[in-house]
């Protein structure tokens, strides 16, 4: 630029000729010209595309990939990328292709020439909007590495974030996810705003039509708020929540936290959200005050379907079998599904509840609901599944008495028996202060009954509750006794 200013002053100002320009700085005077013709900064001008003889012969190729994936029916989520391109050329044509990853990379974009697509910023009013959607982490629960999945809701006025974990991404976790954000806010905002998720959306219909889930329309219909559906594969319209989902990972989950289990961990997330909240407290409280008051009452957040129990006690639900007492044998109940227990219920009246299982092909016992079965058929105590998974000292005590005659299985169901009256911890001490060696049924109840705990134990059934007795007055027999009548 010194040399250019120079030339257009001794052009412009002295009056010099070209020739002379060209003379006295040792520069042609095709070029003294060039740089008369303009004072900016000189740049690089192509005037011809550069060659390409790497890929000159490789691009029809690429080219005809790219028209595959355009072809009807290839799933979005695998279509090629200029990494697999680079791959498949390099396994098709060993002896051929030596471009670099790279290289590929350039002229596929190239080839592909997408326009770039404008995004406008988003707003909300205090209490206007909220966004949800779920997240996959990875965790520690005693040292194994589990799988989790992070449900997130984030109120787009204040940004406050609400977080907690499920093993799972049902319906049933969506849906307490909710009720549990709700009560965390402390309200509930106008409108909700998804993306397309199969356990919301049942069908996509033109525009922002949806068919939604019965049971997502009887969550709206409770808490009374509006739901909002994104543009199929159009996640960054709830670009807010978009990206909690991996702010969240990144500051709960790093290091992996090894936690002794699910709980402890959703109280950690908790702890987290409330930082956050205190972050943005002055945005926060205009947003609280906009929220709808909660109902007086919480959202069911459970699915239920009947069920029919088999003569091993068992029902069956979601590829798992869960025991229930055996008196409903060959009855069908109500099973009531939530995302982390499930309750099985005869009409309103729950017999059986059990952590729920997200595993396949287990079978979940009780050993409560075997006990009457057992009390006539002792003899199947000695393999049956449900005593099998009792502490180890239970098996002690199994096999010391049923060695020592042959119907000692007698006595040993006899101490399985105490667990219709007793609590299972009560009696574990029990046994444990007495010693799995000597113990008998006998002494464990003359050890619980000497520390008063069968009174917590004993419950009165349902079908008695109403019944009442009166104290009985001893006066009366004496008038009894004198003839009188009353």
């Amino acid at each position: 630029m010194v040399d250019k200013e120079y030339i257009r002053k001794c052009r412009f100002v002295y009056g010099w000729s070209i020739r002379e320009i060209s003379r006295q700085c040792r520069i042609s005077r095709q070029t003294v010209r060039k740089f008369l013709e303009d004072s900016e900064i000189p740049s690089y001008r192509l005037t011809k595309p550069r060659p390409r003889p790497v890929m000159e012969k490789w691009l029809p190729v690429i080219e005809a990939w790219l028209k595959q994936d355009e072809a009807p029916g290839v799933p979005q989520k695998q279509k090629h990328t200029s990494a697999r391109i680079h791959e498949r050329l390099k396994e098709e044509y060993p002896d051929e292709f030596d471009a670099a990853e790279s290289t590929v990379r350039h002229w596929v974009a190239k080839l592909r020439n997408r326009p770039k697509e404008a995004f406008i910023p988003l707003t909300a009013d205090a209490g206007e909007l909220a966004e949800a959607d779920f997240g996959k982490a990875v965790i520690k629960i005693n040292g194994v590495s589990t799988d989790v999945s992070l449900f997130v809701m984030r109120l787009r006025n204040s940004g406050v974030p609400f977080v907690r974990a499920f093993r799972t991404e049902k319906l049933e976790a969506f849906l307490e996810g909710h009720r549990l954000a709700f009560e965390w806010f402390g309200g509930i905002p106008a409108d909700v705003r998804y993306d397309n998720p199969k356990t919301a959306v049942t069908k996509i219909l033109a525009g922002p039509m949806r068919e939604e889930h019965e049971l997502l329309s009887s969550l709206r219909a409770h808490y009374l708020f509006d739901s909002d559906f994104c543009r199929p594969g159009e996640g960054h319209e709830k670009g807010g929540v978009e990206h909690d989902v991996g702010y969240v990972r990144r500051h709960t989950c790093v290091p992996v936290p090894d936690v002794p289990d699910l709980e402890t961990f959703n109280t950690m997330l908790l702890d987290w959200c409330t930082k956050q909240r205190n972050k943005n407290w002055s945005l926060w409280e205009q947003e609280r005050a906009a929220l709808r008051a909660l109902p007086v009452h919480p959202h069911r957040c459970a699915t239920t379907r009947p069920v029919v129990v088999n003569k091993l006690c068992l029902v069956n639900f979601d590829n798992n079998r869960y025991s229930v007492p055996s008196a409903y044998v060959g009855k069908t109940l109500l099973l009531r599904a939530y995302a982390e227990k499930i309750e099985v219920l005869d009409r309103e009246r729950v017999v059986a509840t059990h952590t729920r299982c997200h595993s396949r092909k287990e079978t979940i016992l009780e050993l409560e609901h075997y006990l009457p079965v057992l009390a006539y058929k002792p003899h199947a105590a000695t393999h049956a599944a449900v005593v099998r998974q009792l502490p180890e000292v239970y098996q002690r005590i199994r096999r010391r008495m049923t060695n020592s005659r042959p119907d000692g299985y007698k006595d040993f169901v006899a101490i399985l028996l105490l667990h219709r009256v007793f609590s299972s911890q009560d009696i574990l001490t029990a046994i444990e202060e007495i010693g799995a060696d000597i113990v008998t049924a006998e002494q464990v109840r003359a050890r619980l009954l000497q520390t008063g705990t069968p009174s917590s134990a004993l419950t009165v059934p349902d079908e008695l509750q109403h019944f009442r007795l009166m104290k009985q007055n001893p006066a009366r027999y004496d008038s009894l006794a004198k003839g009188v009548v009353h």
